[in-house]
């Protein structure tokens, strides 16, 4: 168990939390007594959804960016989806 204690873990915040974002938990720690853990965000593959909207054959990817629709999409009064979303903005 790796332990920190509060003063030494203010004066190298930085260095603490590289060894956090490499794997590693701390125990902090305050006049010896735990008191508080820091350890790494477990973080979702974000295109796992994709991945296996793919590999059940309903979508398509060759790998490339998307190129979007030809001709533009137009909503009401011959906008385009772009402009609404930036008057929208506005």
């Amino acid at each position: 168990m790796n332990t920190v204690g509060i003063r030494d873990l203010k004066a190298h915040l930085s260095r603490h939390l590289k060894r956090v974002r490499s794997g590693t938990r701390l125990v902090v720690t305050e006049r010896g007594r735990a008191i508080a853990s820091i350890q790494p965000i477990e973080t979702p593959d974000d295109v796992a959804w994709a991945h296996a909207l793919v590999a059940s054959g309903r979508a398509q990817w060759s790998g490339g960016k998307p190129a979007g629709a030809t001709p533009p999409l137009r909503i009401k009064k011959g906008k385009t989806v772009s402009a609404a979303v930036l008057e929208d903005r506005g």
